[in-house]
């Protein structure tokens, strides 16, 4: 890939994910506080595996990671949450809108790649493309 552009905007979505994942994390207060606790505890342990490996993968590609939070939140196309009590309904919202955002992104990355023939980024992504979709089912189940 010539253009790492979406690289840096997937790494600065994963570095919002992380505080706003544990922002719905400490703050939800619901009957299913334990499976959303444990859930979005999940969530923001991958993410930061995520997150690392994208770093990594541009390092190999000889690119320079973002690295400042203002630079993160400039480049993402994630929202930050404000501070408060979340339901059920708002984390599940909130968490599903991201991985379809996130799951977007990382196809769009993706197709980029194949184009050029980056097989490390297609490889990378088509895990990533897997592990959204695994979680969005779960999303699905647990909000029938």
């Amino acid at each position: 890939m010539e253009n790492y552009d979406n690289l840096q905007t997937y790494l600065s979505n994963f570095a919002v994910l992380n505080a706003k994942l544990h922002n719905l994390h400490w703050n939800v207060e619901a009957k299913q506080f334990v499976q959303l606790h444990e859930f979005t505890e999940e969530l923001y342990d991958e993410f930061f595996v995520m997150f690392d490996d994208i770093a990594e993968l541009m390092k190999m590609k000889g690119e320079m990671p973002l690295v400042k939070m203002n630079d993160y939140v400039e480049h993402a196309t994630i929202e930050e949450l404000p501070a408060k009590t979340f339901s059920y309904d708002e984390v599940i919202n909130a968490v599903e809108a991201d991985l379809k955002e996130m799951k977007s992104l990382a196809v769009k990355i993706r197709e980029e790649a194949d184009e050029v023939d980056d097989f490390e980024v297609v490889g990378e992504m088509e895990e990533h493309v897997a592990f959204y979709s695994k979680n969005l089912w779960f999303i699905r189940s647990m909000n029938v």
